[in-house]
């Protein structure tokens, strides 16, 4: 069981009759710790098992939004356990852990419409030694470990905003969100306001597209040296599949069909243990044309007779996910310290798009992040140095950069940049066998973003496409979008504000929404209803409703109790205008299988 505060503990409950909240007249209670981490995931909670290790008597505090630790994990995943091995050696004695599947096999295929063309793989995406697991059950784990040690874990309280220091110039902190505002922003009976949590040390462990993450690199200049970071949509299935078709730690890559050659991803299959088989379909948010459905591509997919094969006899689906991933690499790594915390993990950018793997990278951060946050608190204690001056996480930005993880990302650098170059698609992939196979990194030149161009400006206007069709569900291999949401088990409270604001350079306004309406509608075809992947964006008739906040009889609807916080929206709206925010700690999906 997780170290748990009841929210009463820390907040004065403020009886009022429905008046609009004032973030700046209300008094909010703070607590002292010595290290804040936002985010219970791989890195964070790795750091918070190593601070532990290094000195027990170090307060460690980590916020997580999800309701339950994992519950907003999702990845494929095949886990390389390297930094595991450095963290916890003992691992493998222990009873409770889930790496029960080793990974047996890695094979690669190009799928045509009908066939799956076995091709050779890249060194990078062996997989000996690595485990197949849910991705979820193993960050739950972790955090077995972290309460075992005397980490305050606290899921449902998600970290909302940075508490600056008193020339705003330093972090001093960590901001919960407010629980019991109605969806006008007016306190409830229920009313209680976000605590802070003042640390010596912050460490941002959001994972990718974060919301503080996005506000400390825009405010710090994180990113002055490095390029833009550049994103995909992973979207992924369990099933429990006929004995048949089950083949434990088979692992296998796909390219090719159901995409065209112009937009970069691929699918996976991995057999994990039980029976169970996680497969799905990443997609590089940088794709070009409007109409293209992540969903429905990964429903397509699952018609090739390969995968219909795979899921044919008993197979029953059990679980449904999707998040956005980073794919920038060792080119899009911002500055990871900031006075006062630093940033680890996927809130930094750590996934090996060759290796389709990023969880040993995040682990490792954590632990150099952990490392270098030790070292400043016993100095600062030893030194009697004033506690005020915000700490100086540079160690850590620097440990990095001399560490096998920048290594593991220098070797892979130019694979998924050569896409984005003149060479092509095409161009691309023929470099990228070349360098892996051959170069392995060893070329004196980099790819890089020089125009700066986001994954949102790679989106091309609808008039240079024609819609695309796809073919209708066909239950139980290919279900319509919601109840394959079922399976997530998502749920927000309706009656809060909505968590996805449309904002355009800090304005939110009917003129701002209206514009919103007008732009994606008749110049991308409302990309959003399409590219989401858990149906929060609709553009619907309106014809009252639109002359205040829409265009050509359209309104946008927003089903903020469906998202999933896969970011993709905050990512890829050609217009940039929609900003993820937290909803109220304990909100969203409940993954425990993916």
């Amino acid at each position: 069981m997780w170290t748990r505060l009841a929210r009463r503990a820390f907040h004065v409950a403020v009886p009022r009759r429905r008046a609009l909240f004032d973030p700046t007249s209300v008094e909010r209670i703070a607590e002292d710790v010595d290290v804040c981490i936002v985010g219970a995931g791989p890195a964070g909670l790795t750091a918070a098992i190593r601070l532990k290790q290094l000195n027990n008597d170090f307060r460690v505090v980590v916020l997580e939004k999800g309701g339950e630790v994992g519950s907003h994990i999702l990845s494929g995943a095949v886990i390389e356990p390297r930094a595991l091995n450095e963290l916890l050696p003992d691992w493998p004695s222990r009873d409770d852990h889930p790496l029960k599947q080793p990974a047996t096999s890695s094979t690669m295929r190009f799928l045509t419409k009908k066939y799956a063309i076995p091709i050779p793989h890249p060194p990078q995406m062996s997989n000996d030694g690595n485990y197949i697991t849910s991705l979820s059950q193993f960050t739950a784990w972790l955090g077995t470990i972290a309460d075992e040690l005397g980490v305050e874990v606290y899921p449902g309280f998600a970290g909302a905003g940075i508490v600056y220091g008193e020339d705003g110039n330093n972090v001093a902190g960590v901001r919960t969100n407010e629980v019991g505002l109605d969806k006008h922003g007016r306190m409830k009976d229920t009313f209680e306001p976000g605590m802070e949590f003042r640390a010596k040390v912050t460490l941002i462990a959001e994972g990718a597209h974060g919301s503080l993450s996005k506000e400390l690199i825009r405010k710090f200049d994180l990113r002055k040296d490095a390029d833009p970071q550049t994103y995909g949509i992973g979207l992924k299935e369990v099933w429990r599949v006929d004995p048949s078709q089950y083949r434990p730690g088979e692992v296998v890559h796909t390219l090719g069909w159901p995409l065209d050659y112009l937009t970069y991803g691929g699918g996976f299959v991995y057999h994990m243990a039980d029976g169970l088989v996680s497969l799905g379909l990443v997609i590089g948010l940088d794709y070009a044309n409007p109409y293209l459905s992540p969903y429905k591509e990964l429903q397509r997919m699952k018609h090739h007779p390969y995968f219909a094969n795979l899921l044919s006899g008993s197979s029953t689906r059990i679980a449904y996910g999707a998040r956005s991933l980073n794919e920038g690499g060792l080119q899009s790594v911002p500055k990871l310290d900031f006075p006062g915390g630093a940033l680890i993990g996927c809130s930094a950018g750590f996934v090996n798009i060759a290796k389709i793997k990023g969880t040993h990278n995040a682990m490792k951060t954590g632990m150099l992040a952990a490392e270098a946050a030790a070292d400043v608190l016993t100095e600062s204690a030893s030194s009697g140095v004033d506690t005020a001056a915000p700490s100086d996480m540079s160690k850590y930005d620097t440990a990095v950069r001399n560490s096998w993880v920048w290594s593991d990302l220098n070797e892979v650098r130019n694979i998924r940049a050569s896409f984005n170059t003149s060479l092509g698609v095409w161009g691309g992939m023929a470099y990228s066998g070349i360098d892996s196979l051959f170069l392995k990194g060893r070329t004196p030149w980099t790819f890089r973003n020089k125009t700066r161009t986001s994954d949102a400006a790679h989106t091309l206007t609808a008039s240079h496409f024609k819609p695309i069709k796809y073919p209708p569900p066909q239950p139980p291999l290919s279900t319509d979008l919601l109840t394959s949401l079922t399976l997530t088990g998502t749920n927000h409270a309706e009656d809060q504000p909505v968590h996805l604001r449309v904002r355009k350079d800090g304005v939110e306004d009917m003129a701002v929404r209206k514009e919103h309406v007008r732009r994606n509608v008749d110049e991308y075809a409302g990309l959003l209803q399409r590219a989401c992947p858990a149906g929060v964006y609709e553009y619907i008739e309106d014809e009252a409703v639109s002359k205040e906040e829409g265009w050509d009889g359209k309104k946008l609807v927003i089903n903020s109790q469906n998202c999933i916080h896969c970011k993709l929206c905050d990512i890829k709206v050609p217009t940039q205008d929609i900003t993820w925010t937290v909803p109220e700690g304990g909100g969203g999906p409940k993954y425990t299988i993916t």
